[in-house]
């Protein structure tokens, strides 16, 4: 047990997907786990341990923004053990060719600021994700006929951005998407010697005001949850 999260020890599995809503965990691990419980529900951030295909799985909310999920993945790998942690969430796109439905699987997640960028003073760290979940992530997709978009993301730490010419920028970059929590997430991970990926779902577009109806965003991120578990788990 720790300030945020009431498990117990064992509770935890080494695996865990972490969308930012807490309710959004509970769906996922309702629809995707078999004999999902509840773990935590500490400060209403609800987590829950089940298995996936016989293999241990834990889904557990970050809440929204990087000093949050910073939170979260400290002490679920520092004090729980967790090895693998894969991000499960939404994002806007930035480019023409990525579409609304499309899956965005982050290479890097470039930012402006995060809560670990005190820790590097003058240097300049660039977050990636971890090779091997990146790949089995992208044989999955492909697995299920989609043709995910590997690349960069931009980590932003507001959601209300009154900059416009940043958003330029990461377009102008290459940027496939903007969400607001990788980048700490890979930080976290490398620092502590854990693996982490980014699957995304895009429910909107910066470009083309777009976005997507609520009726038919389950369906859309349950293909990201499937992703991500059998990133995790490859045949």
């Amino acid at each position: 047990m720790t300030v945020h999260i009431g498990a117990k020890v064992g509770d935890i599995a080494e695996t865990v997907l972490m969308p930012g809503d807490p309710l959004r965990a509970k769906w996922a691990a309702e629809t995707f786990l078999d004999a999902p419980r509840l773990v935590n529900e500490v400060r209403g951030m609800l987590g829950y341990t089940g298995t996936y295909k016989g293999n241990p799985v834990t889904i557990h909310g970050s809440g929204m923004g990087m000093p949050s999920l910073s939170i979260y993945a400290n002490e679920l790998i520092r004090d729980f053990g967790a090895k693998t942690l894969i991000r499960i969430g939404s994002c806007g796109g930035m480019q023409p060719h990525v579409k609304i439905r499309d899956v965005i699987i982050a290479m890097s997640a470039t930012s402006l600021n995060t809560p670990s960028m005190g820790l590097f003073r003058e240097v300049n760290f660039a977050p990636t994700a971890d090779w091997a979940l990146l790949r089995a992530a992208v044989t999955a997709a492909e697995a299920m006929g989609q043709t995910p978009h590997v690349g960069g993301i931009y980590s932003s730490d507001v959601f209300y951005d009154e900059r416009p010419d940043l958003t330029e920028q990461m377009t102008r970059h290459g940027i496939l998407g903007v969400e607001m929590e990788a980048a700490e997430l890979y930080t976290v991970a490398a620092r502590l010697g854990a693996r982490a990926l980014a699957v995304l779902t895009v429910s909107d577009h910066l470009q083309t005001g777009e976005a997507l109806p609520s009726s038919e965003r389950e369906q859309s991120f349950g293909d990201m949850v499937q992703i991500a578990l059998d990133a995790a788990f490859p045949a």
